[in-house]
Formats: structure tokens, C-alpha cells, sequence
């Protein structure tokens, strides 16, 4: 570590997301850049300034995603292999982390919101009676001038009763309505890629070449209780390129 150079102090309460988020940036471009190992527990905790509980949950966190790998005896080891990894598919990371890990500004448009009845199958997949009112919000994301995702998000219109939907910003990450306005967190998405043509509509609103095909990705993300919540179609050009960590248990 450099001697002029240190971990933020960001405080007791903290939850451990954030940690996790901070050590993950400090592994990337930061000060554990060029490090073997992140320090200690006990001196994580003090620079930071948060429990040694969410410490240890940053740190469980990171080893499950094979960020960093932990050893009685030996320490918290960076897997720089695996923090240098791009647009990971096995971790969820809003489309704007995407774009901006690329270097480029996330932007959206073409934001259309509509209501209609649940069909079978997404009534299937959110546990809902078919016939349920759904929210359908649909948008174009850009990477600067780019067009590079198409999505397609659908929620119980329940979920926003008693609100003013006009008045929600729906050009933002549906995670992030979802946890704004509903107090809703998405912690787990069951996803399903595929290669897809896509109709004639969506490849004119990504600029498609002829004979390009998309990657489409059909989620259904669930809250911390494991209830699904939201019912999701993404389609994103070759403009992305995915890894993915496949880990064999010892």
C-alpha cells in the first residue's frame, strides 16, 4: 500500500454492500491495485470505521463472487484474475455500472410506460393470478450515442398503488425505482441467455446491421425474502462483452 494513501473512513452503520463496493474499486484501479493481499480484518474495520461483522460480510460476499480468497493463516489473497474479469454474467450489475466500467456515458430514451394483463406466463412467473395489472416499462439505453440495450421490465401494478407513476423517473435502473419508490430490494435473478434475430421494431431501435443477432436475457428478480418481483426481457448488442466465473467445488 502507499504510504500517502488510504481507505476512506466511512463511518459506523455502514452496510456492507458498501464496504464491499469500496474494496472492489480499491482492488480495480485503487490502492490493493497491485497488492497480493487486503490488509486484516481488525485494520479494515479501523480504517473504514465500520463493525468487524460487516467486514466479514464484505469479505464473504467477495470470496462467494471469487474476488478474493480467505485462509486461516494466510489472509484475504486478491484474485486479481477474476477483479480484472469485464461485464460478468454471473454477477448482476446495473446497465449504467456496465457502460461506465466501458468508459462511456449511460444514457436512456424512448422510455414508454404502459399497463396490461398478466398472460399466463408472467403471471407464472411472478406467483400472480393471470389477469393481474401489470406496469410495463419499456427503454432504449445508450452508451453515449450509442444504442446498446433494449429492456422490457414488468411489475404488479400493486406494487405502485397509491402513487403518481407520472411523476417516478423511469428512465432510471428498475432496481433503483423499485428500491426508491417501493422500498423494494432485488437481491437475486434467476436469468435464462439466449441468441436471438429479435422483431424488426427492436433491431430499428438498436441501429442493427443485418445479420447481427443479439444476446436477449429473460430475468425474474426476487426480493430478500425470495418473492419474485419483477419480470424482465433485455436485449444487448455486441457492443458487450460478458464473462463468466465457473467455479468447481473442493
Amino acid at each position: 500500500m502507499h504510504a500517502k494513501q488510504s481507505l476512506p473512513n466511512l463511518n459506523r452503520g455502514l452496510i456492507s454492500g458498501q464496504v464491499r463496493r469500496v474494496l472492489i474499486r480499491e482492488m480495480e484501479t485503487g490502492i490493493f491495485q497491485d497488492a497480493e493481499k487486503l490488509p486484516s480484518e481488525l485494520e479494515l474495520c479501523r480504517q473504514l470505521g465500520v463493525s468487524r461483522t460487516v467486514v466479514r460480510d464484505a469479505l464473504s460476499s467477495m470470496e462467494e463472487d471469487g474476488l478474493v480468497t480467505r485462509a486461516r493463516g494466510v489472509g484475504t489473497v486478491i484474485n486479481h484474475a477474476v477483479v480484472g474479469m469485464k461485464n460478468r454474467l454471473d454477477r448482476k450489475l446495473e446497465y449504467g455500472e456496465l457502460i461506465a466500467r466501458s468508459h462511456f456515458k449511460p444514457q436512456t430514451d424512448g422510455v414508454r410506460l404502459r399497463e396490461e394483463n398478466a398472460d399466463e406466463r408472467t403471471a407464472g412467473q411472478l406467483g400472480i393470478p393471470p389477469g393481474t395489472r401489470l406496469l410495463v416499462c419499456e427503454k432504449r439505453v445508450l452508451a453515449g450515442e450509442t444504442p446498446v440495450i433494449y429492456s422490457s421490465d414488468r411489475l404488479p401494478a400493486s406494487l405502485f398503488s397509491g402513487m403518481d407513476i407520472q411523476k417516478i423517473d423511469w428512465g432510471r435502473p428498475i432496481f433503483t425505482i423499485l428500491e426508491k419508490s417501493c422500498g423494494i430490494k432485488i437481491v437475486e435473478n434467476i436469468a435464462r441467455l439466449t441468441a436471438t434475430n429479435a422483431d424488426p421494431l427492436i433491431r430499428g431501435q438498436l441501429n442493427l446491421k443485418p445479420g447481427k443477432a443479439l444476446y436477449r436475457l429473460d430475468e425474474v428478480g426476487r426480493d430478500a425474502e425470495r418473492r419474485p418481483i419483477l419480470s424482465s426481457v433485455e436485449y444487448y448488442t455486441d457492443f458487450f462483452r460478458f464473462s463468466l466465473l465457473r467455479k468447481r467445488k473442493s
